[in-house]
């Protein structure tokens, strides 16, 4: 079997910009500036720069790079493409110093570009979760070190709700801050859910009143260790458990620690990829090329990430 990383655009920055120019520019290029599609060359010469096309309405140099993650990136195209393809491929993430020793970058590089690529996994997804009637898990979790045992040392800790579709398969997780409640809670569900779908929790009180407000709420009761509805198999909220025990594995045993200001990028690249897992027929190459197809508009300045995670 032939290793996916063996491809020509993950080893050859010409052919690596070819890739990306095909995924972001399927109708050709545009240009950045002018949003112009006509009258647009391919700049020629030894001294070009590898990708770089001019617009001769608004009279200005661009590459595909621009308004994407990639801008202002001296790293190689191809070795970017290596970063996409091993974190979109990682079920639990790749560290840092993982992307450094394998890519060849430096420790901050790596960093930087795990962070760029992590806003490109943000999703863009159009449509309310359990549209139709559909099911939706919800829990929140607590991430981070508490310090001891105590209530207080929990209640410091991160705080991350998440949603399930199950029939979608999509993921979606916010950073909460503040106190549980069926005030707080609210608002989160209804920016996702969709009024006629069916909402699974555990008995949690702050979902009793926010629960209402869909066609059926049904909960397990965890406490006394009921997990699955005897009698009926589709009531339980197992589905969001499995999400955060995959998120909990690669934020202990590969990320160790994240700060606080870093764990809404970190929440949509494991929302990314469990939206686009295997089990919804999602293989680790469209996985990517879907990763792709997010980087534009999604700058991100170093300064805007400065900190450690």
């Amino acid at each position: 079997m032939v290793s996916a990383l063996s491809a020509p655009h993950f080893h050859n920055e010409e052919a690596a910009y070819a890739y990306v120019e095909a995924r972001i520019w399927p109708n050709g290029p545009v240009c950045p500036h002018c949003g112009g599609v006509e009258r647009i060359s391919k700049m020629q010469g030894k001294s070009t720069r590898i990708g770089a096309y001019k617009c001769y309405q608004c009279r200005k140099p661009f590459t595909v790079k621009v308004g994407t993650i990639f801008e202002a990136s001296h790293v190689a195209m191809n070795l970017w493409l290596q970063a996409m393809y091993l974190i979109a491929g990682s079920k639990k993430g790749i560290s840092s110093n993982q992307l450094h020793r394998t890519l060849g970058v430096t420790l901050k590089t790596a960093w930087f570009m795990s962070h760029r690529i992590r806003e490109a996994m943000k999703s863009g997804a159009t449509g309310m979760f359990g549209a139709g009637g559909g099911f939706v898990e919800a829990d929140e979790t607590f991430i981070g070190h508490t310090g001891g045992t105590s209530r207080l040392a929990i209640h410091n800790m991160n705080k991350v709700v998440s949603l399930i579709d199950r029939n979608t398969g999509r993921a979606s997780s916010v950073v909460f801050t503040g106190h549980f409640s069926h005030k707080s809670i609210g608002p989160i569900l209804a920016r996702h859910m969709a009024p006629d779908a069916v909402l699974m929790t555990d008995e949690a009180h702050h979902y009793k009143t926010v629960g209402a407000r869909y066609s059926a709420h049904h909960t397990v009761n965890h406490a006394r260790g009921e997990y699955v509805r005897k009698g009926d198999v589709t009531i339980h909220s197992n589905t969001v458990e499995g999400f955060f025990s995959i998120f909990k594995r690669g934020m202990k045993g590969i990320y160790q620690h994240c700060g606080s200001q870093h764990l809404h990028r970190y929440l949509a690249e494991f929302d990314f990829r469990y939206t686009n897992r295997v089990a919804f027929g999602v293989n680790d190459t469209e996985r990517a090329d879907i990763l792709l197809a997010g980087v534009v508009g999604k700058r991100l300045t170093y300064q805007t990430t400065a900190g450690k995670a």
